[in-house]
């Protein structure tokens, strides 16, 4: 799981620095993770990583054309206040990834 949301984050244009945040990692762990050395993932990764995974499969159900859902997590979006979806996630808390998730799948239809 941690390759395909690595493999998402070069999609969505994420810088380490902003991964980091997102997985609630040190940049230096972030880094070696990158590089293959995956080490311990706790409970509360393992949400995080589940969670970014629910927002791409949203995306993708929500859009045909896979470059527009990588773009979208980018653009303003008046339901975040004009704030990207990024923008929500990189406040760095679990829940900050939640609520993208809750919204994409309220969006989609959620089941």
């Amino acid at each position: 799981m941690f390759r395909a949301v690595r493999a998402l984050f070069g999609h969505w244009n994420v810088p380490d620095e902003t991964a980091a945040i997102l997985l609630d990692l040190p940049l230096r762990s972030y880094r070696r993770w990158k590089a293959g050395e995956i080490g311990r993932i706790d409970r509360d990764q393992r949400a995080r990583l589940s969670n970014l995974m629910g927002v791409h499969k949203a995306l993708r159900i929500l859009f045909r054309e896979p470059q527009r859902g990588y773009e979208w997590v980018s653009r303003p979006n008046a339901a975040f206040g004009n704030a990207s979806a990024l923008d929500v996630m990189r406040g760095g808390e679990l829940t900050d990834i939640m609520r993208v998730r809750r919204y994409l799948d309220a969006e989609r239809g959620a089941w």
